[in-house]
């Protein structure tokens, strides 16, 4: 940890240092500070366990990044960072460094939610949604927020009517303004019926992304002319060849 602070630490150091690092900000490093995340997800979900080990690596250089820019900047250092979330660590786990007690990992959601409300100075019960998020995560975190507070559809059946009530809003919009909205009422809709559904609308997309990617170059194989000119009659054809049997 040491040896990666110090390689930070010459990559901004204005005598000698390098031009490309000592241009970056916060902001213009933080779009790369999410897809290494995403690349940690994916590594973990490819199973590849030195790809993790790289990613992982990837990841930690973004926050040592921000922590340079910040002591560059005389705002804070890695140390703080660092001891930042250790102490958040044992204040949230007092039943691990304190008095108190769990037996389930659902008793310790309980400890940790509580005392991250405590934490919080929210004027809304929906605060504190990070706003960078998915589109799609960020809706089901709103909408799991809302719910604890009981503004929550009975059931799914409920739940699945009002989905029903925002296609046929959807259908019956007659300017392209206006089709936006309604389709994105529908989008949230959706995700919240997934939601108490139990389901993870995020993990869902993400699983359908994949299969969508395996079948379009299945697909591409089983074309007998370039995809550029083939008609979709002869693409649909090739995609049905392509689609793995039942």
């Amino acid at each position: 940890m040491e040896r990666l602070l110090e390689v930070m630490a010459a990559l901004r150091n204005p005598d000698g240092g390098c031009p490309w690092d000592l241009e970056q900000t916060f902001e213009s490093i933080a779009p790369y500070t999410v897809e290494e995340a995403y690349e940690v997800k994916d590594a973990i979900e490819r199973a590849d366990i030195n790809d993790l080990k790289e990613e992982l690596g990837d990841l930690l250089l973004q926050v040592v990044f921000h922590a340079q820019i910040a002591t560059d900047e005389k705002k804070f250092n890695f140390d703080d960072v660092a001891n930042g979330i250790a102490d958040k660590l044992i204040y949230r786990h007092p039943h691990v460094f304190g008095d108190e007690s769990a037996k389930t990992a659902d008793d310790v959601l309980v400890i940790w939610n509580a005392k991250k409300d405590a934490e919080k100075n929210n004027e809304s019960a929906i605060d504190g949604v990070t706003i960078a998020l998915p589109a799609l995560l960020r809706s089901q975190k709103l909408q799991k927020k809302a719910a604890k507070s009981g503004f929550e559809w009975p059931d799914t059946k409920a739940a699945w009517a009002k989905v029903e009530e925002e296609l046929q809003e959807f259908k019956d919009a007659k300017t392209k303004d206006h089709q936006a909205e309604e389709l994105g009422d529908l989008l949230f809709c959706i995700v919240n019926y997934a939601r108490m559904a139990g389901h993870d609308a995020e993990e869902i997309l993400t699983a359908t992304n994949k299969k969508f990617e395996q079948r379009f170059k299945a697909m591409e194989k089983h074309l007998v002319t370039p995809l550029k000119d083939s008609t979709l009659d002869e693409m649909l054809i090739a995609w049905n060849k392509g689609k793995p049997a039942k």
